[in-house]
């Protein structure tokens, strides 16, 4: 019986691809998860055995053979497998693309998935003297030969000690058939556990926390670790962690941004004598294999990483943990559209362990989790060390005159807070210098030529940038429209950065938003600045409201609290709610007392009532029954077809016929909304829309897709078009 050999390979096609054994490897040495060499069109790629068959729907004789087995053993256990053909199915993904995106890139292109190490011997022909013998003369090469003979093998430290030019003496002796090099695995180090050094003493609810935690190992326990900044929801990871390195498994810590990986990897390094395995996107194919194997052989205890890091191999997992669960960031917005931390519940339940949420500000998918007793809630309410939550104050910007969009009052508390020798934060979540460049005269705006937006102002290089394709202009001097002046209208960061430094010219100031810390090793050495208290003066952007300890702030500025208050977005609010109550929690975090002022033209708004009375629990319980009412997430679920083209009838077209074909289906229970054209329909210089699917559970959605998403693919306008489904998006856009 022939032995089909089906395999994901790294293409955007939603299927598998049937193969024959390759060449003299015995069918019993193959196992799911593999990778080995197979013909794709007139390639040679890598691919993943996903399953063995006994049949193949393609006739025997068109059907290819794999050309080599690459691993021994799977470079994707079962239970990852398992999970991420999951996921392909679940977010309607190519599964050859998904599993691409679990493994380093260095494996997709064939690289060995175990550390292996250079050794050189004696070849069979050296040993039975049949070559002919070296020259008396080669002193060297004789020296090589005469180590080999004694020790069978030498790697490249022993080589070294006989001559700095062993390298060439090999490849001498390799050439004339004396030597025969070999790649050897390292066995791997011995796991020792070793206790972690002593941090605080936990806090009566930490303690709770803590023992909850505990007392699910071994079995699938989610939990919600919902604490107010400042309440020590780290120490209670690391202490959860603790216990599960000390019964030698391993914990997985997701956090969202690359920015928070440093300090939470120097905050284990100093509480656990472990190795780390950390993952995140700027890593070098080197780096990120290395980590990658130090998971996966169970070297490094503790694996810190983003997104992508819900991916990494676990020789023995214990404890998922997910910090600041409710970040975007966790949502993967292309190709593979999956969200990190629902996956995390996924593996976790897989793996039969307990996975921790945490966060200040928990999405209302997690809040309502908890109250309907899918997870449990673990409460943080109160600040360690006695610090007070900070005093929230409005400023109503109709009443106090602003300069450069700082009001009076604002300038006069932050020079109250640095004379007491305080830190201040501004947060301004829009970079550049300003958001348009602006003719007064004939009321021209500088617009993007391939998007539907305005071209935002960068004085510090002289450039219009657009936010949204990427597309740079050098400013105008004049207006090209009528020849007048023009001026940049609006903040942006690096325009509040220029105000501060004339209103405060004696202050050390930094400016932190994707700008300003662009180049490697740059956010790390603003945030030590900032922390050893160089810097007095701080403003960036969202990346300051991610979970960064500034001990010395006492006072935090939100400059425009508006720009969330009137989205088009169904979560417009919820992530304004989160970014307002995040970097407000900067304030106040030591002894000393913290100060928020909130600068709004709406003071009166119900939102931002409701966080000055009740924090973000009140807004929370507002909006859980704002969406119940509306049945949108987590009250519902949703799926969005989106496409574009560079012709504005082409997208509509498509989803047009798409909508007839999803009816045609008829699947009770998912309603179809649209087509619509995106909120910004041009973008990158091609129109978009899209196609709304809303069901009032999980199942009929999913049973639509299955039989929807295959016959879409057969559209004829569907090869006009570029099209992607999103299931559970973040934003509808």
């Amino acid at each position: 019986m022939t032995t089909v050999l089906r395999m994901a390979v790294d293409v955007p096609l939603r299927r598998l691809f049937d193969y024959r054994c390759p060449s003299g490897v015995d069918a019993a040495r193959l196992q799911p998860g593999q990778r080995l060499w197979v013909p794709f069109g007139r390639q040679r790629v890598a691919a993943v055995l996903v399953e063995l068959a006994s049949s193949s729907a393609i006739p025997e004789a068109k059907l290819r053979s794999a050309t080599a087995l690459i691993d021994e053993t799977p470079v994707l256990d079962p239970s990852l497998l398992e999970l991420l053909l999951w996921s392909a199915e679940y977010y309607r993904h190519p599964p050859g693309e998904v599993l691409s995106a679990a493994l380093p890139g260095a494996l997709r292109t064939g690289a060995a998935a175990l550390e292996t190490a250079e050794h050189w011997t004696l070849s069979a022909a050296a040993r039975t003297g049949e070559l002919p013998p070296l020259s008396p003369r080669a002193h060297k090469l004789r020296e090589l030969v005469e180590l080999l003979q004694r020790q069978d093998a030498a790697d490249e430290a022993a080589l070294g000690a006989l001559s700095s030019r062993w390298r060439d003496h090999v490849r001498e002796l390799e050439k004339r058939g004396w030597v025969r090099r070999l790649q050897v695995t390292p066995p791997a180090a011995p796991r020792v556990a070793v206790a972690a050094s002593a941090g605080p003493e936990p806090t009566p609810e930490q303690r709770d926390a803590i023992a909850a935690i505990a007392a699910a190992a071994g079995r699938y326990a989610p939990f919600l670790l919902h604490g107010v900044t400042g309440s020590g929801k780290t120490e209670v990871y690391l202490r959860a962690i603790d216990a599960v390195v000390q019964r030698g498994q391993q914990a997985l810590v997701l956090v969202p941004e690359i920015s928070l990986t440093p300090q939470l990897v120097a905050r284990f390094a100093a509480r656990f004598a472990v190795p780390l395995a950390v993952l995140h996107s700027s890593l070098t194919d080197v780096e990120r294999l290395r980590a990658w194997r130090a998971a996966r052989s169970g070297e490094a205890p503790v694996v810190i990483g983003t997104r992508s890091a819900i991916f990494a191999p676990l020789a023995n997992a214990g404890l998922i943990v997910v910090d600041e669960e409710h970040d975007a960031s966790y949502k993967q917005q292309e190709g593979f559209r999956y969200s990190a931390r629902d996956l995390a519940l996924a593996r976790a339940q897989r793996l039969s362990i307990p996975v921790v949420l945490g966060s200040a500000t928990p999405s209302l998918e997690s809040l309502e989790r908890a109250q309907s007793g899918r997870a449990t809630l673990l409460s943080l309410p109160g600040r360690t060390g006695g610090a007070k939550p900070p005093a929230i104050h409005l400023i109503d910007l109709r009443r106090h005159a602003a300069t450069q969009g700082i009001a009076t009052p604002t300038v006069l508390t932050i020079k109250r807070h640095l004379d007491a020798g305080g830190q201040v934060l501004l947060y301004l979540n829009r970079r550049g210098y300003a958001p348009t460049l602006f003719c007064p005269s004939c009321g021209w705006a500088a617009p993007c030529p391939r998007c539907d937006a305005r071209l935002t102002v960068h004085r510090r290089d002289g450039r219009l940038h657009c936010h949204h394709c990427g597309t740079e202009q050098r400013i105008p001097e004049l207006c090209p429209t009528c020849g007048d002046a023009t001026k940049p209208v609006g903040q942006g960061t690096e325009r509040i950065e220029e105000t501060l430094a004339s209103l405060f010219p004696d202050v050390a100031l930094e400016r932190i938003d994707r700008d300003a810390v662009r180049k490697r090793g740059a956010l790390e050495a603003a945030l030590d600045r900032v922390t050893s208290g160089e810097v007095r003066l701080l403003v960036g952007t969202q990346m300051l409201t991610k979970g960064h300890h500034f001990p010395d702030v006492s006072l935090v500025v939100v400059l425009n609290a508006d720009q969330g208050l009137f989205g088009t977005d169904f979560r417009a609010s919820e992530r304004l709610a989160q970014s307002i109550v995040q970097v407000a929690g900067r304030a106040g975090r030591a002894e000393r007392p913290g100060e928020v002022l909130i600068q709004t033209e709406y003071p009166e708004h119900p939102l931002l009532a409701q966080l000055i009375s009740g924090g973000y629990d009140a807004f929370a319980a507002a909006a859980l029954e704002e969406r119940r009412s509306a049945s949108w997430p987590p009250f519902a679920r949703v799926a969005v077809l989106r496409a574009e083209a560079a012709r504005s009838d082409v997208p509509m077209e498509f989803l047009e016929r798409a909508r007839e074909t999803a009816i045609a289906l008829a699947v009770r229970g998912v309603e179809i909304l649209g087509p619509a054209t995106a909120p910004m329909e041009r973008r990158a210089g091609l129109h978009r829309a899209q196609l709304l699917l809303h069901a009032s559970s999980h199942s009929p959605l999913q049973r639509l897709l299955a039989r929807w998403i295959p016959a879409v693919e057969e559209l004829p306008e569907a090869r006009k078009v570029r099209w992607s489904i999103d299931v559970d998006p973040l934003e509808l856009f």
